[in-house]
C-alpha cells in the first residue's frame, strides 16, 4: 500500500504536457525564448516549429508528427499557433487528437507562460489556463493622471 502510494505521488509529480509551438517564421522560437527568460529557465518538453512561405505543408505536418512523438511522455502534447486560419494553425489543426494532442490559436507570451506553468496539471487545465492567460494578457493600458502633470 505505501509503495503504491509513493509510486502514483512520483507519477503525479513527473506529469507534463508537451508542448510545441507552431508558428510563421521565427515566431515560435522568439516566443521561447521570451517565456524562457520569463520563468526563468528553458523549460523541457518544449519545442517550436517555424513555417515559411516555401515550406511544403505536408512537410511541416510530417515533422510536427516526429516532434509530438517526441514531446510526449504520455501525458499529451499541447499545440500552440499563432492565427488561426493561417497555415501553422491549418498544419497543427491536422494533429489534433481530442485528449491527446490538442491546439490553441492565437499565440502571445502571457498564453505561453501560463501554460508552461500550468503543464503539470492535466490536458484541459492547461488548455483553459493558456486561454484565459492568452486574454487576460491582451488590454488597453490608460495614461495615468501623473504623466500628464509634465
Amino acid at each position: 500500500m505505501l509503495k503504491s502510494l509513493i509510486e502514483f505521488k512520483n507519477n503525479v509529480k513527473n506529469k507534463m504536457i508537451g508542448i510545441l509551438v507552431i508558428t510563421h517564421e521565427d515566431l515560435g522560437d522568439h516566443l521561447i525564448r521570451c517565456a524562457s527568460h520569463v520563468v526563468g529557465m528553458k523549460p523541457r518538453q518544449l519545442s517550436y516549429l517555424s513555417v515559411f512561405t516555401q515550406d511544403d505543408p505536408e512537410v511541416v505536418l510530417a515533422k510536427a508528427r516526429k516532434l509530438i512523438e517526441q514531446l510526449d511522455s504520455g501525458d499529451g502534447v499541447l499545440l500552440v499557433s499563432d492565427m488561426l486560419g493561417a497555415t501553422p494553425c491549418n498544419i497543427a489543426s491536422r494533429l489534433v487528437q481530442p485528449g491527446k494532442v490538442e491546439c490553441l490559436a492565437g499565440a502571445n507570451l502571457p498564453m505561453l507562460v501560463r501554460v508552461i506553468t500550468y503543464r503539470n496539471e492535466p490536458l484541459p487545465v492547461v488548455i483553459e489556463k493558456g486561454l484565459s492567460g492568452g486574454q487576460s494578457g491582451v488590454i488597453q493600458i490608460n495614461a495615468k493622471e501623473s504623466s500628464h502633470a509634465n
